[in-house]
């Protein structure tokens, strides 16, 4: 087993802030109230920070060390039912895959959102439609990402959790490691 640092500080907080925000918005608020709205703003704003720091921060933040590949995608899901098992120290290629649909569909969500408030958009029912697709959307896309998240840890080895709340991976000693 060796522990390697992969997540810095602005990617925990990004993640969790993330899912607090999204998780009171999706349970907790009015769809219709202030604080909807507030949080949606500041989730907006995250995803903004994260984008930024997709470009200059740590390593394993940065988009090219996660680029979205179909194909890889695809290499992991047979890697997968094949019972293979590449490590890899920050994203997997479905996990990079995924974290590019999340942004994507929050950005979607948030203005959309926005369009809502506006004197343009405001009672427009195709925009409200768009963003409640978008936001069922998003609510699949984190199921699945739970799930898979679950289901890497165990196939794995790896505490994948764990690792997004102190910022270190312990990778085991078998399997290939990218």
């Amino acid at each position: 087993m060796r522990k390697i640092k992969v997540w810095d500080p602005v990617v925990r907080i990004f993640h969790w802030s993330l899912v607090a925000g999204f998780t009171a918005n999706a349970l907790l608020t009015d769809p219709e109230g202030k604080t909807h709205e507030a949080i949606g703003l500041a989730l907006v704003a995250l995803v903004a920070l994260r984008i930024a720091w997709g470009f200059v921060g740590s390593h394993h933040a940065r988009f090219a060390d996660f680029r979205p590949s179909i194909g890889a995608g695809l290499g992991q899901l047979g890697e997968m039912a094949t019972g293979r098992r590449r490590i890899h120290a920050g994203h997997s290629p479905l996990g990079a895959l995924m974290i590019y649909n999340l942004i994507a569909v929050l950005i979607v969500i948030g203005f959309s959102g926005y369009a809502m408030t506006t004197y343009s958009f405001f009672g427009s029912r195709w925009v409200e439609e768009v963003h409640e697709i978008a936001v069922r959307w998003a609510e699949l896309s984190v199921l699945a990402h739970v799930a898979a998240v679950v289901f890497e840890s165990r196939r794995l080895g790896i505490n994948l959790p764990k690792s997004m709340v102190t910022g270190y991976k312990t990778l085991p000693a078998t399997g290939t490691q990218e």
